[in-house]
């Protein structure tokens, strides 16, 4: 084999547990649209209603995404700032309409 066989590895997909807290802390910031996106829909799926997304204070870029993403998405019927001992404004807390999909 060649060194340009060789191939930068993917990195390993990191396992999130669906149990209504999201860290972006470890997560690159350009994959965080989509991954919010789907953890609220599996969220929503399993019957989790409210759920906390940490994304930190930092610029607040990331926040502003968050915040984009949740006011685009279907299953969200608010969200605010995490308040005093959940994170403040470092996080944010988001309210669902629970998917009822009969089947």
């Amino acid at each position: 084999m060649s060194n340009t066989e060789h191939s930068v590895e993917e990195p390993e997909a990191i396992e999130v547990p669906i149990n209504g807290e999201l860290d972006l802390h470890n997560f690159h910031p350009r994959d965080c649209k989509d991954l919010v996106s789907h953890y609220l829909d599996e969220c929503a799926q399993r019957g989790i209603d409210t759920v906390r997304i940490i994304h930190g204070k930092g610029t607040g870029q990331l926040k502003a995404k968050v915040i984009s993403t949740l006011d685009k998405h279907p299953l969200v019927t608010g969200h605010r700032p995490a308040g005093h001992g959940g994170g403040n404004w470092g996080a944010t807390l988001v309210d669902l309409r629970l998917n009822r999909d009969s089947g």
